[in-house]
C-alpha cells in the first residue's frame, strides 16, 4: 500500500474517534461509535490485517452499539 492509502486509513479513523468523544447523545454516541469501528476495519484491511478487521467489524460494528442501545433502552432517559 502507498503511504497515501495509510495517512488517509489514520486520518479517518482520528476524525471519527474526535466525533466520538466530541458527541454528548449517547444515543448518538453509539451511531458515531458504529463509525469509527468501520474507519477500523478499514484501516485494519489497508494495514493487510483481514482476521482483525472481521472481528472488529463483528464487534465493533454491530455488537458493542447494540448493547449500548438496549442498555440505553432498558434504564431508560436519565
Amino acid at each position: 500500500m502507498t503511504a497515501a492509502v495509510l495517512l488517509v486509513a489514520l486520518a479517518l479513523v482520528a476524525v471519527a474517534g474526535f466525533a466520538v468523544v466530541a458527541t454528548h447523545d449517547p444515543k448518538r454516541q453509539a451511531i458515531t461509535l458504529t463509525v469509527f469501528s468501520l474507519c477500523l476495519t478499514v484501516l485494519f484491511v489497508v494495514f493487510q490485517a483481514p482476521d482483525v478487521a472481521l472481528s472488529e467489524l463483528a464487534v465493533g460494528a454491530a455488537i458493542v452499539p447494540l448493547l449500548v442501545l438496549l442498555t440505553l433502552r432498558k434504564t431508560g432517559k436519565r
